[in-house]
């Protein structure tokens, strides 16, 4: 599981349905919850996580794509299995992410560490671990 801190800039919400907005370095990255516990408010920092299979990655990019959280990352290590590959990223100068593709996908788009690429979370994959103040 890849962990984020975060702080909370901004909750919208509709019904039952909640859209929370995090920002951390220059980075701002929305989530989509239908339960958001009541301590989750503006101001407060958390941690963020998301399950390195729900983390998508994109090299050369062009044009508009549906997914709220588009950070820009480096690859920093590939460890390609017999059906998967681990693909470690670097953003915000610091944080590292994992993603897990397919090794054909890791093949067919040839990514190599030191790649500059973007990591794309669905806002609905991004959950709240904790809530630290």
């Amino acid at each position: 599981m890849s962990q984020i801190y975060t702080k909370v800039i901004e909750i919208k919400h509709c019904d039952s349905l909640h859209i929370v907005k995090f920002s951390f370095e220059d980075i701002t990255l929305s989530m989509m919850s239908l339960e958001l516990k009541k301590n989750v408010q503006v101001g407060s920092e958390v941690l963020l996580q998301v399950k390195p299979s729900h983390v998508a990655i994109g090299k050369n990019i062009s044009g508009e794509l549906s997914y709220s959280n588009q950070i820009k990352s480096k690859i920093v290590s590939i460890e390609n299995g017999q059906l998967l590959s681990s693909i470690k990223l670097e953003i915000a100068h610091h944080i590292i992410i994992e993603s897990i593709i397919t090794l054909n996908s890791s093949l067919r788009i040839n990514l190599q560490v030191g790649d500059e690429v973007i990591a794309f979370i669905k806002a609905s994959e991004l959950s709240i671990a904790k809530v630290l103040s």
